[in-house]
């Protein structure tokens, strides 16, 4: 039983050395994510999260990230950035995407997505955060 106690006494070190690496290159991974999403929106993703809470989102979407986003009023943006269409009517593009967000019924005054008065800046942080 030693030897078994001895090897579990040096297996966990490096089990958590493991782990902290993993950590590591998981938040690398994040870090490098929410640069490309900003250069690509020229928005603050880390900030759309809290943005999108704001503006109510939550109530007609599920929103992966945000735990009380669950709704099914509209449809849920789960890989949103994905499709190849916004709202069935525009093609998926960064600026595409903050115009929606601006102003859905300018874009097809038959969505059922209400006008919120997003400013441009909090639609490039909500377009930055969305999968």
């Amino acid at each position: 039983m030693r030897n078994g106690l001895a090897v579990l006494g040096v297996l966990r070190p490096a089990a958590a050395g493991l782990v902290l690496a993993a950590t590591f290159v998981l938040s690398s991974c994040g870090w490098e994510a929410e640069r490309r999403a900003s250069a690509m929106t020229g928005g603050t993703p880390s900030l759309g999260r809290e943005k999108i809470r704001r503006y109510g989102c939550p109530s007609c979407h599920t929103i992966p990230g945000i735990p009380e986003a669950d709704s099914l009023v509209g449809p849920p943006l789960t890989k949103i950035a994905g499709r190849t269409y916004i709202g069935g009517v525009l093609t998926n593009t960064p600026e595409n995407m903050i115009r929606w967000i601006q102003n859905p019924q300018g874009v097809d005054p038959l969505t059922a997505m209400p006008n919120l008065g997003v400013s441009e800046e909090d639609a490039r942080d909500m377009a930055g955060y969305l999968p």
